[in-house]
């Protein structure tokens, strides 16, 4: 797919003598608000994309002219300020792409309505030019609306220090309201709006805004400027380039129009510069530099290359279903990033060795780390193991028992992850290697924290690992406390899975070492809520990036 101009148009901004576009003729503007706040993202040496909607009370509301500024201070002289329409086309959205700031310095921002509304005042701190002596960054994903509060961001929000939070995808839900985490959206009164699952730009557009009203989201963009990617839920689950599970073509449409909307509205309601002209809307890949301290490389594993999960086919006999998902997953020609965006990776990972910069992250949505399911049976005794099943919900046995047998048979823990594709695993292992760099791995999708020595085929340590847990969506710590011990005990890569908590990571960066926190919060149920910071792990740059040390 080519992008199209409407990107491009809804970037309008500039300085102050930017004649405002006129309302479209018929239609009226009257009061707004900005009912879902402000946000900051894609930070550079001198800039940013800024965002906001406004929300009008008519109904019959066409484009609505904004004015946005920037400066030092809440209520400083503004520095840069210019005008912005939200486009009744764009979903009454706006983005303003800010340029022409100091490097590494923090600045507030706001919106301005056509009657005198006012947004709140928000922050963001610029990338950093030259010498660098820290970085504080942190890493979230995974916030079902539905499965609890978003307690992990109130807390993300109070920080001291950010300079910028990397989200790594399922920023929205795709599921209705008896769908995934409904039992506990019904006890917290936070049912999914609309209340089907989402397939149209107008129920991607709802569900967009349903999730950035949350007040605990809404701190935690007035706070930093976020990096984001998608992963799947953004369209569906288990989404790859043909197709998706929750994808069904004969009540849905055609995929590329499902697709093609959700697209669209990521791009109306999240604070990310556009494609470039040309470019394919999928081809979100890009990189960041934090001066001589550290590259940032974004990549995007769901709909640019990725190849269908294996998984079993309908009517195959029960004695040959593992052996034939093992077969399709040895497959040479499986693919997550594809050929040229590892080529772009290796380009980018390679310039920031020779620039002599200590660390490369890749922002990555899912768990690159061999991961062999652990086998309950064995490791708990068969009482142990029979009182569990007992104890679980009904609906849940049987998949339990598949899986088990599915573990014990060879087949890893998650398939959705680069588990599911070893070849393409070792071909970014080489790209790893090529470019000179042991990367730190940024990982989500599994809603559980990890600490992971990546190693490639040879045993040969190519990278480490940091997985952030959910901001509030469930994991299978929920129906069995203390799995991940279970997990990396079973696994030589894996030196801890948090399988129970909610939260993010908290990574810092010096020239000397990396530490992440992983920060959990006590419940995702109720306010008020403690903070504890679970594990701390560490890695230096002198030893060749690794392996990773418990602090």
């Amino acid at each position: 797919m080519k992008m199209n101009r409407r990107g491009a148009l809804a970037l309008l901004g500039g300085g102050p003598a930017l004649a405002v576009p006129r309302i479209a003729l018929g239609q009226e503007t009257g009061p707004v608000e900005f009912a879902h706040g402000v946000a900051s993202g894609d930070p550079s040496a001198d800039g940013a994309v800024l965002w906001t909607r406004a929300t009008a009370k008519s109904e019959k509301a066409g484009d609505i002219p904004l004015t946005w500024s920037v400066s030092r201070s809440p209520d400083g002289a503004p520095l840069k300020s210019g005008r912005v329409v939200a486009r009744a086309s764009a979903d009454h959205t706006a983005k303003v792409v800010v340029d022409g700031l100091g490097a590494g310095e923090e600045y507030h921002y706001r919106f301005d309505g056509p009657n005198g509304e006012r947004s709140p005042a928000d922050r963001f701190r610029t990338l950093p030019e030259g010498a660098v002596e820290d970085i504080v960054v942190a890493v979230a994903s995974c916030q079902l609306y539905p499965g609890g509060l978003f307690n992990a961001y109130a807390d993300m929000a109070a920080l001291d220090r950010l300079d910028a939070v990397i989200h790594l995808g399922d920023y929205i839900y795709e599921y209705g309201e008896t769908g995934y985490g409904a039992a506990t959206g019904r006890k917290l009164n936070r049912l999914s709006d609309p209340p089907h699952e989402i397939v149209t730009l107008a129920d991607y557009r709802r569900r967009h805004a349903q999730v950035k009203r949350d007040p605990d989201l809404q701190a935690a963009h007035a706070r930093a400027a976020f990096i984001c990617v998608w992963d799947d839920h953004e369209v569906t689950n288990d989404g790859w380039l043909g197709g998706a599970e929750n994808h069904q073509p004969e009540t849905e449409g055609a995929w590329s129009a499902r697709k093609a909307v959700a697209m669209q509205a990521y791009f109306e309601w999240m604070p990310i510069r556009d494609p470039e002209p040309l470019r394919a809307h999928e081809a979100i890949f890009r990189s960041f530099e934090f001066g001589d301290l550290a590259t940032l490389a974004m990549v995007e594993t769901r709909l640019l290359a990725r190849s269908r999960q294996v998984g079993p086919e309908a009517g195959m006999p029960a004695g040959e279903v593992y052996a034939k998902m093992l077969e399709e997953r040895d497959e040479t020609s499986r693919e997550l990033l594809g050929a040229p965006q590892r080529q772009w990776l290796e380009e980018v990972l390679s310039a920031s060795v020779r620039a002599g910069k200590p660390w490369q992250l890749l922002g990555n949505q899912v768990v690159m780390a061999r991961v062999a399911g652990p086998d309950l049976k064995a490791s708990l005794g068969d009482e142990k193991y029979a009182g569990m099943l007992a104890r679980i919900p009904e609906d849940y046995r049987v998949p339990v028992e598949r899986a088990q047998a599915g573990y014990r048979a060879g087949v890893p823990f998650n398939l959705e992850g680069w588990d599911g594709y070893p070849h393409a695993r070792q071909r970014l292992y080489e790209t790893f290697r090529r470019a000179g760099s042991k990367p730190i791995v940024l990982s989500g999708d599994s809603h559980a924290a990890w600490a992971n020595n990546l190693r490639d085929s040879s045993g040969s340590l190519a990278a480490v690992e940091f997985g952030c847990t959910a901001i509030s969506s469930p994991s299978y710590g929920a129906l069995f406390p203390g799995l991940g011990n279970l997990i990396s005990a079973a696994n030589s890569e894996v030196a801890i899975c948090d399988q129970d908590a909610k939260g993010y990571t908290l990574l810092t960066l010096t020239a000397e070492s990396a530490r992440a926190d992983f920060v959990a919060v006590s419940t995702v149920m109720e306010k008020p809520f403690d903070r504890d910071v679970v594990a701390t792990f560490r890695v230096d740059p002198g030893n060749g990036g690794g392996p990773l040390t418990r602090a």
